[in-house]
């Protein structure tokens, strides 16, 4: 199990999905890379929340989809 999770740089705090490693977590990764990679938004997969403290406070999100949604639409 992991975390991705989406920061803006230039906001505070950031959204996360609980996932896990694999195929999908990097295809995923890439296609909000391409949507997203120069707009100042860093996608990174931790481990555990806790450990990361410069990326809360964390929103958890439910769904790929919704977070897919939310990253996609982080700037115009």
């Amino acid at each position: 199990m992991c975390y991705l999770v989406a920061k803006d740089r230039d906001a505070h705090g950031c959204f996360a999905l609980k996932t896990t490693h694999g195929k999908h977590l990097v295809e995923l990764k890439r296609e909000l890379n391409k949507a997203v990679g120069y707009k100042g938004i860093q996608l990174v997969t931790i481990s555990r929340p806790t450990a990361y403290g410069e990326y809360a406070p964390y929103h958890f999100v439910d769904t790929e989809q919704e977070f897919q949604a939310i990253v996609k639409g982080l700037r115009p």
